[in-house]
């Protein structure tokens, strides 16, 4: 379920909660569009050097229209987004934002679904959890932190209805085992799906587990926050079909850059390859996908690439644009 709908929310209440965490209350002038589990909006945040939008799980109750709940990590690594939300974000203060949009969703048809939460990453699972307990689906949410004292959320679980099919894990072994891949993944079987959100690291060891035992990859189901993304390499021409513009690619220019450059603009927002705005249509070419946005079947058709980080493995890409 994909909504474009242009927003202006007002922070009816903010929570500053463990972790570095930010919990933020949005509301509109009235309904505001429904939105399913797995869903985010993309928010514009105003920086120094202009504005930049960034995407945020939505971790409420599905189905409600009232209000939007986000948790926002004030991650400094990170390229602003987050420190100036921290900084500037108060009761009554106004965010410009699109959405929602679901890259994320549930599968339909499952019969038990695994989620796994690092960090921050707990957010879109909290918005699964309420729509799996609703339907009455069989499900198990482990969330990890590094330690008790960074565990946020505590009081929204305690609250819920399915606090019982939640299990916490502490990397530091105080008060909760760490996640145990042995233990708390399952056999591969027909109808279970794996579900998993955090630091790239973490992503990367569930879904390399899962594999390993079996799941195939339809049934593991992803969403990076963040990803290191390397977007230098050799020099190729885009022609764009449409336009009939064509453009080089420099070793440290990217697709969308080069054609902003030459008068065509790709709507692009993470810049990291993670939230799919930037997605173009292939007509000719190889694509090198440098991006963790796209699945591995629609990598392997190769009509699709995400313009903000993705190359050419050869001299010249086609673009339906």
């Amino acid at each position: 379920m994909t909504h474009t709908n242009s927003l202006v929310l007002t922070v009816a209440e903010r929570i500053d909660d463990l972790g570095d965490i930010m919990r933020l209350t949005l509301k509109g002038e009235g309904d505001l569009p429904p939105f399913a589990a797995g869903a985010h909006i993309d928010v514009q945040v105003e920086t120094p050097e202009g504005p930049i939008w960034r995407q945020y799980s939505l971790c409420g109750e599905p189905g409600k229209s009232d209000a939007y709940h986000l948790g926002i990590l004030r991650d400094p690594e990170s390229r602003g987004g987050s420190v100036t939300l921290h900084d500037l974000m108060r009761a009554g203060e106004k965010l410009h934002a699109e959405g929602p949009r679901n890259h994320f969703p549930l599968a339909e048809g499952a019969t038990r679904s695994i989620l796994f939460g690092g960090g921050i990453g707990v957010t879109p699972m909290l918005a699964m959890a309420w729509e799996l307990h609703r339907k009455g689906q069989a499900f198990t949410l482990h969330y990890a932190t590094r330690s008790a004292d960074r565990t946020a959320f505590l009081d929204v679980i305690k609250a819920a209805p399915f606090r019982d099919h939640i299990v916490l894990h502490h990397d530091d072994g105080e008060g909760a085992a760490p996640i145990n891949l042995a233990r708390d993944l399952p056999a591969a079987e027909p109808g279970c799906h794996v579900y998993v959100c955090g630091p790239q690291g973490f992503m990367d060891w569930i879904i390399s587990a899962a594999e390993c035992a079996g799941y195939a990859s339809n049934v593991i189901h992803r969403e990076y926050f963040s990803a290191d993304v390397d977007a230098h390499g050799e020099s190729f021409e885009v022609f764009c079909a449409q336009s009939g513009i064509a453009v080089t690619v420099g070793p440290d220019d990217t697709i969308a850059k080069s054609l902003v450059k030459a008068g065509i603009k790709i709507d692009v927002k993470c810049e990291e390859g993670i939230c799919g705005t930037c997605v173009t249509d292939v007509l000719e070419g190889e694509i090198d996908h440098r991006d963790k946005f796209l699945t591995e079947e629609e990598r392997e058709e190769g009509d699709q690439i995400c313009a903000c980080c993705s190359r050419a493995r050869g001299a010249r890409l086609v673009l339906d644009i």
